[in-house]
């Protein structure tokens, strides 16, 4: 077959010289199998799966799996699971195929050519990169995953034959060396499982956990397993004294119901002890009960007769019908005290429900008349591709994406509402700034402050069930480095580095500008030459010189400190220089005179509205009024410090050309921090005082140390403060040495000694 090329086998598999012909037996019994489960295709779709299955069945001839059986055994089990979930013809040949690409060199024009596109495309989109160099697995794994999400984003099937592929590998893991159990298990539970809830496949979710969790803890899942076979022996009276007591009362009641008996997985009983530091005798809730009911209606009308035979746990109670979760899920959630005090659950849905809950996305080919909530899960699953798709836009760090991609997976979710009472479902833990990116990225740009519940509350507020968010946005707010300490979707976080990154570059740029200028008129240039076609090969000759692509990154590099801004002007000035223009004898002796002055004529102005481009460094907290320099630090922008600075003084003794003029502006936008130490006798209300003190000069607390000494007659409380300028700070440090208890207030100073 031309489009069968030779190629090492992947790992799991391995090729015989000659094929066995029991082997060729096996595998046409395991096809048998599969043709069986095709009864809802037509003929036509039935001979294009026939013909997938020879065709992959040559790709592979010769490989064999790890347990001996052919490995076209495997693309027939996953074409298979497809058949459960009753997918079309173009996806069980693509089952049956998706190995083929990857491991028998088949390429996509053959399979369009025998199969056509869309078969070709699901192929596609299942395989891995493994033809292009990446730096490390992770790296790899994650532009594989990348690649499958956009394939997702087109054709949901893509990810349902993905799921049905994993499934089947962790169902025969035990064939596998032990040495790989870790990392598959691990990355199926981080992963693949939580798609498998958010598309609201339920069953597949609790077996992949269940199948991960005994290849990575083998020696806790048996231990767990015993335990629960135990449990399950000795409560089966119970459990059968449940059932019959409530199907009796629902006889009387005349109210058609199925009841049937649900068990924790092993899983997440464990997740459970691991989590609450519980022993597996305090787990109550192992077992419980499925209700499925004729209508909605019917679901609450069951909830009351429930707690008519059995008395409600309190806080046990959940409306998953009001509110669905994000994958479609609908159920309503009771615990009840059973015989013996055993805590039981009850779910009740109703028939279309159930198949939502069981199947998700898969429920819109397994039962094409319950259209309304299949289609409701479809679209709650596209909602969340989209919002991967948004972040893989804006993400192009393999490792971050990868990241972003396990966050939004996590499965744990809270509802709460915009003030217009529209739903939306964040990760538990989200913050007010996550739900502001949830609804639209401006909103989350320019979020200024929020209400919850009609209170004020902090941007970085832990959102719960419920809650009533509103966000007060203003044109002048833009994202702050320190959300991304506490957001926690993806979504938030790559808006906010997105953000944060354009800013610094545009920011690099003005400066680098400045900078550039201000070196130009040091050689006699008064201004910049413009970027226009007059100037256009004095440009190109200069980004020859510095091997920049363009005039924007040039301006970016030096307002990094990537490059020297005097030795770029001195360039550009030889270059105009052949071009006939002279510098300015006048300008030049001015700059000359004026250079060794403390404040050049060309410094650059800090006014505060600087942010990513020039830093404030910590060390000595340069404040308004107080003598600065400024440090162009290799790819770090503007770093101003105090003359003082023993940091800068030792930067300017191995660095010196990169030191510039800094002035302050006399127009200021914004205060500035800087830190005090403050001793004081210690006592009730000391503290109190102190912030009383410091709230009547006018000055925010941005954060407090009380240090971790036992109680003394005297301690030292170290604040960070921000105030308009040295004349404020002194205004302050005034207050606090005539509030009573206080000994002590000075500025901190970056040696250590301490200022007045």
């Amino acid at each position: 077959m031309s489009a069968v090329l030779p190629k090492t086998p992947k790992a799991g598999s391995s090729r015989p010289k000659a094929p066995d012909p029991a082997a060729a037996n096996a595998a046409a019994a395991s096809f048998a199998v599969l043709e069986a489960q095709l009864g809802y295709l037509s003929e036509s779709d039935t001979d294009m799966v026939r013909r997938a299955y020879k065709y992959a069945d040559e790709a592979h001839l010769g490989q064999m799996r790890k347990s001996g059986e052919p490995y076209i055994t495997h693309p027939i089990a996953v074409a298979g699971l497809c058949a459960e979930w009753r997918l079309d013809a173009q996806a069980l040949a693509a089952a049956l195929l998706h190995d083929a690409m990857e491991d028998c060199g088949v390429t996509k024009m053959a399979l369009i050519e025998r199969f056509g596109s869309p078969v070709a495309e699901l192929v596609d989109g299942l395989t891995k990169l493994e033809r292009l160099e990446f730096n490390t697995r992770e790296e790899n794994q994650a532009e594989s995953f990348r690649k499958m999400l956009l394939a997702m984003a087109r054709d949901v099937r893509v990810i349902l034959i993905k799921l049905a592929d994993r499934t089947h590998n962790m169902r025969t893991m035990s064939d596998m060396p032990r040495s790989k159990w870790g990392r598959i298990a691990s990355e199926t539970l981080e992963i693949y499982a939580p798609i498998a809830h958010r598309l609201g496949l339920n069953q597949i979710y609790r077996e992949l956990q269940d199948l991960s969790f005994k290849h990575l803890l083998p020696w806790r899942y048996a231990v767990l397993s015993k335990a629960v076979s135990r449990a399950r022996n000795r409560r089966r009276d119970l459990i059968q004294k449940v059932q019959a007591d409530v199907e009796d009362f629902f006889a009387q009641a005349h109210m058609e119901v199925r009841v049937s008996g649900r068990e924790k997985t092993l899983y997440s009983i464990y997740k459970k002890m691991d989590e609450k530091h519980l022993s597996f005798a305090q787990v109550t809730d192992i077992y419980g009960f499925r209700l499925i009911v004729p209508s909605v209606i019917d679901c609450y009308t069951a909830l009351g007769l429930l707690h008519q035979i059995y008395k409600p746990v309190p806080g046990k109670f959940k409306d998953h019908i009001a509110i669905a979760k994000v994958n479609g899920y609908q159920s309503l959630h009771t615990t009840l005290v059973g015989p013996s005090g055993v805590n039981v659950e009850f779910q009740m849905r109703t028939e279309p429900m159930h198949l939502v809950a069981e199947s998700g996305v898969a429920a819109h080919w397994l039962y094409k008349e319950h259209e309304s909530a299949s289609a409701q899960s479809e679209r709650l699953g596209t909602q969340w591709l989209q919002s991967l798709l948004d972040i893989q836009t804006e993400t192009r760090d393999a490792a971050e994406f990868w990241d972003h991609v396990k966050v939004d997976l996590f499965p744990d979710a809270v509802y709460v509402f915009t003030p217009k009472s529209q739903i939306m479902a964040l990760p538990r833990g989200a913050t007010v700034v996550d739900f502001a990116y949830a609804i639209h990225s401006r909103i989350g740009d320019h979020a200024m402050a929020a209400r919850i519940n009609g209170d004020q509350a902090p941007l970085r507020t832990e959102l719960k069930n419920g809650d009533v968010v509103e966000v007060i946005t203003a044109p002048v707010s833009a994202p702050n480095p320190a959300w991304l300490g506490f957001v926690r979707t993806g979504r938030a976080r790559s808006k906010i580095r997105h953000h944060l990154k354009n800013m610094a570059q545009t920011e690099s740029v003005n400066l680098g500008e400045k900078l550039l200028s201000q070196a130009m008129r040091a050689e006699g240039i008064q201004q910049l030459p413009a970027n226009d076609d007059a100037h256009h090969a004095l440009w190109e000759k200069l980004l020859r010189f510095t091997g920049n692509r363009s005039l924007q990154d040039l301006l970016m590099d030096i307002g990094l400190g990537k490059r020297i801004a005097n030795i770029v002007a001195k360039r550009l000035t030889a270059l105009l220089s052949e071009m006939g223009q002279k510098p300015d004898a006048l300008l030049l002796t001015r700059e000359r005179f004026t250079a060794d002055e403390s404040i050049s004529q060309g410094a650059i102005i800090l006014d505060g509205s600087e942010n990513a481009s020039v830093v404030f460094s910590r060390c000595c907290r340069p404040l308004p009024g107080d003598d600065i320099v400024g440090y162009l630090g290799r790819g770090e922008g503007l770093a101003v410090h105090t003359r003082d600075c023993a940091t800068a003084r030792k930067l300017e003794h191995k660095d010196s050309e990169r030191f510039i003029g800094v002035e302050w502006s006399d127009e200021l936008t914004r205060s500035f921090e800087t830190a005090i130490n403050v001793t004081v006798v210690n006592g009730k209300g000391v503290l109190a005082r102190v912030a009383g003190a410091m709230a009547s000069a006018e000055t925010d607390i941005v954060h407090v140390d009380m240090g971790q000494e036992t109680p003394q007659d005297t301690a030292e409380l170290k604040f960070v403060i921000a105030v308009h300028d040295t004349a404020h700070l002194e205004q302050v440090l005034r207050h606090l040495k005539r509030t009573p208890s206080v000994i002590k207030a000075e500025r901190q100073t970056h040696k250590g000694n301490l200022a007045h």
